[in-house]
């Protein structure tokens, strides 16, 4: 599907956004490596870090001419950006890599703009004769960089694709990584210049950057609970709803009053907690609101669970509780995948079925699950079009005598009478799925011709089998068993489709 021209230029917005905070981000990390570490000789963490002592090493061999930290950053994160394109994709790679070659240019500029001391050889220090005031500062200003960067989906390289690959699939903060490799990177400056001092001010400035990273990110992720007390539940419910917050209404009991009463529940970001107590206050000012600081929100809309999965298998929905179509399914699926119903993610109501077509009735439904369950889903809507009927029953098929439940016996009685005349006994099965994941829908179909028999015969199969015999067959799908009928029935063709692509998917 593709997006609508205000979603493509809501989406090219935020993206550029994206690249003016992470350029934002840089020039503070520039600015806190140059102005405060480099005239100290303070070694970071960090491919930075690495590129600190390549630097010092050969400014002492040769003073003022040091190879400089931009050039060995951009050698080094050039091996790093081979595994982020693979680990963390295109998207991830493509900011990284803008990163990389702007820090590369911004620490070659930086330097240029302050200049060297003569005395050392090194750049002129932001913070004359300070040098603990100097690490503390920088640290914060280089934390401070790094926080604003990942939290508009950069990275400034090295060290912190490392710690993004392993925050993308476990709940390690990206400050407690970074922190383990640059102790290794850090304490490597001793066996360099054998100083103590320069590797406790190395260690301060890995600890007071890696708290500020820390500090800054979850500051902007921690969330709130709301509890609300009001008899104008509904419009302070919809007025969050407005806003992208779900809410969820409870039943409750005032026991003093011994009344009924309905209590709003709302989990929402911190910085959006002022414009709902507003929303509150405007609907009902005597409303009884509780809040209270959540440790961590997983789900839609929040932070994703990242745990070691419990098994290999891609878990995708069938959005049917028809037993007959999940053990087709399941049985053609194999143990690649674990194949959940309706009823296995707590999903009981009717999913409505109102499209004019089988791809818009499996678009509907699969919709529905990925909307309000969150589960990859397919969904399939599965006919029979009778020719000498125009079609009929189509869509209408597993409701074609009444549209209350479906009774198949009904069914063929009713379908066996309209043709009770007819010569022209020609039909075909369509199967029409839709698979809906976060980024695409894909539709996949499959059909198989073939005649209506005057009367039922054989007792396996459900639906219209039982009077449906396919194209060079003398037996019906009722008569066939299960292994049969599915390497030659229509939705074994269309699940055979899904199949393949979803073996070629990671």
């Amino acid at each position: 599907m593709q997006p609508s021209i205000p979603e493509f230029a809501r989406n090219i917005a935020l993206e550029a956004r994206d690249y003016v905070m992470i350029t934002i981000a840089l020039v503070f990390y520039a600015f806190a490596l140059t102005c405060f570490m480099l005239p100290y000789s303070i070694t970071t963490g960090g491919i930075a870090g690495v590129s600190s002592i390549v630097y010092f090493v050969t400014n002492m061999m040769n003073p003022g001419h040091g190879f400089e930290v931009q050039y060995t950053y951009l050698i080094i994160n050039v091996v790093f950006l081979i595994v982020a394109i693979k680990e963390l994709g295109w998207k991830f790679c493509i900011k990284t890599i803008y990163a990389v070659l702007m820090l590369t240019f911004i620490l070659w500029l930086m330097q240029r703009i302050v200049g060297n001391d003569p005395a050392t050889g090194l750049p002129r220090p932001f913070v004359k004769n300070q040098a603990f005031m100097s690490c503390i500062i920088g640290a914060v200003i280089e934390g401070l960089g790094l926080a604003i960067c990942f939290l508009n989906n950069g990275s400034t390289g090295g060290t912190d694709i490392i710690a993004a690959i392993v925050n993308k699939y476990r709940n390690v903060s990206l400050g407690y990584v970074i922190m383990v490799c640059d102790v290794i990177i850090i304490s490597s400056c001793w066996f360099v210049f054998h100083d103590v001092e320069r590797l406790v001010f190395g260690y301060a400035t890995l600890f007071i950057s890696a708290f500020t990273l820390d500090y800054v990110m979850n500051r902007q992720r921690q969330s709130v609970q709301f509890m609300i007390f009001s008899r104008n539940y509904s419009k302070i419910a919809d007025a969050i709803n407005a806003t992208g917050r779900g809410v969820t209404v409870l039943d409750g009991t005032g026991w003093y009053t011994k009344t009924e009463r309905k209590v709003v529940v709302c989990l929402a970001r911190k910085r959006e907690s002022i414009n709902i107590f507003r929303m509150i206050k405007f609907i009902d000012p005597y409303a009884f609101v509780s809040m209270g600081n959540v440790q961590g929100v997983y789900g839609e809309g929040f932070d994703k669970m990242k745990v070691k999965k419990m098994s290999s298998k891609r878990t995708v929905v069938f959005a049917t509780n028809n037993q007959h179509k999940l053990e087709e399914v399941r049985a053609m699926l194999g143990d690649d995948f674990e194949v959940r119903s309706l009823e296995d993610i707590g999903c009981r109501q009717e999913i409505p079925e109102t499209g004019e077509t089988f791809r818009e009735n499996a678009s509907q439904k699969a919709h529905f699950v990925k909307k309000f369950y969150g589960f990859d889903c397919f969904a399939d809507d599965t006919g029979l079009e009778v020719e000498a009927l125009n079609g009929a029953p189509g869509v209408r098929s597993a409701r074609y005598a009444s549209e209350v439940g479906h009774d198949s016996q009904a069914n063929m009685d009713k379908l066996l009478g309209e043709l009770q005349n007819q010569q022209n006994r020609k039909a075909d099965f369509c199967t029409v799925i839709a698979f809906v994941t976060d980024n695409a829908d894909y539709y996949f179909e499959g059909k198989v011709d073939g005649h209506i028999i005057d009367e039922k015969r054989g007792e396996g199969g459900f639906g219209y089998d039982p009077i449906f015999v396919p194209e060079g067959y003398e037996k019906t799908f009722a008569e066939m068993s299960a292994e049969e009928k599915n390497s030659i029935s229509h939705r074994g063709r269309a699940v055979v489709k899904l199949v393949e692509f979803l073996r070629t998917q990671p």
